[in-house]
């Protein structure tokens, strides 16, 4: 006689997700390249000739990684006008936590007043709030998490040597959140992702410490390699480049962020597409910079309710991934 197996049980998600809230934070120190002219072979305008950086912020000793993302993550929390026992899920994406054990996910979500919540890190390095984003829409579409905050959050100035010119005057702390949960409209578009895993040696860890990069080697893969990736992610959401109304790619070089524009614009994006340049003010903040500046251009009138925003991250990995938002 044949035994009849049990079925299994899916949960059934939403058919859409959107951004409910963001949120950032920053530390209150302001680093201007004048002051790191003092102690390295810099200059003012040689950093914003290079970089286009005008000044950074950098945490304290006492300022930790979670700290900022507490921060974050309970703002994007009141943007949204949702209480902490609304969400079941955190994601966290990060790449300078100093201890992977405890991960920095469930020490956030304790703090915030999620309680019991599927929390977890993620290191995709700079492209890991797109990473994570996609992520989070995807669990809500699944039935797996009903509200996801994604924090990415990042405290480079630990993993920095400050006598480092290539990465000294570039990167930077901070964080940035927002919150996703289900919609009947889609508001968070499919994710492209992907790895160039034989490039890793372009940005590494150098002896477990510091962070090294081939700048220039850097600056060649995104200037050619991020636009394609970006207008795949707009066909898969179904739109057209002219229907961009702001570009937000990862804050890693003013250069790098006006080459993609301009590729882009050249490819059929509008020449009033707005283009994120947080970095003049905020630095190189890693998986920080895409909900940092976001969250900046919104309180600027920059971005605004309904834009559709088009983000891409890419860093270390190398990783990248893009999905086109609508703005909450």
């Amino acid at each position: 006689m044949t035994q009849v197996r049990p079925a299994l049980r899916l949960r059934q998600g939403a058919p859409a997700t959107r951004i409910f809230g963001v949120g950032s934070t920053q530390p209150d120190r302001i680093v201007t390249n004048d002051e790191l002219a003092q102690r390295m072979d810099t200059s003012d305008q040689w950093i914003r000739d290079r970089v286009g950086i005008v000044e950074r912020r950098f945490a304290g000793d006492d300022e930790r990684l979670v700290d900022m993302a507490v921060t974050a993550g309970a703002k994007a929390l009141a943007d949204a006008g949702v209480d902490p026992s609304e969400v079941d899920t955190v994601v966290l994406p990060n790449c300078t936590m100093l201890s992977p054990i405890p991960n920095a996910a469930g020490q956030v979500a304790d703090r915030i007043g999620i309680k019991a919540a599927g929390a977890f890190d993620i290191n995709a390095a700079c492209a890991g709030f797109c990473y994570g984003l996609g992520l989070a829409s995807d669990l809500v579409r699944a039935g797996s998490a009903g509200k996801v905050l994604v924090i990415g959050a990042e405290k480079l100035t630990d993993v920095v040597d400050p006598q480092d010119r290539s990465t000294a005057i570039i990167f930077a702390d901070g964080a940035g959140a927002a919150l996703v949960g289900p919609s009947r409209e889609p508001g968070i578009g499919p994710v492209v992702w992907g790895s160039a895993g034989d490039l890793v040696d372009m940005i590494y860890m150098r002896d477990h410490k510091y962070i090294f990069q081939e700048g220039q080697s850097v600056f060649r893969w995104a200037t050619t390699q991020m636009a394609p990736v970006a207008m795949r992610a707009v066909e898969l959401a179904g739109l057209e480049l002219s229907d961009v109304d702001v570009l937000i790619p990862h804050q890693a070089n003013l250069r790098i962020v006006e080459a993609i524009a301009k590729r882009l614009r050249a490819k059929g994006a509008r020449q009033d597409m707005v283009v994120a340049d947080d970095i003049k003010h905020s630095g190189n903040t890693s998986s920080a910079s895409i909900p940092l500046a976001l969250d900046h251009m919104r309180a600027a009138g920059t971005a605004r309710k309904g834009d559709v925003v088009l983000l891409i991250g890419f860093g270390a990995g190398l990783s990248y991934a893009a999905q086109v938002i609508i703005c909450p």
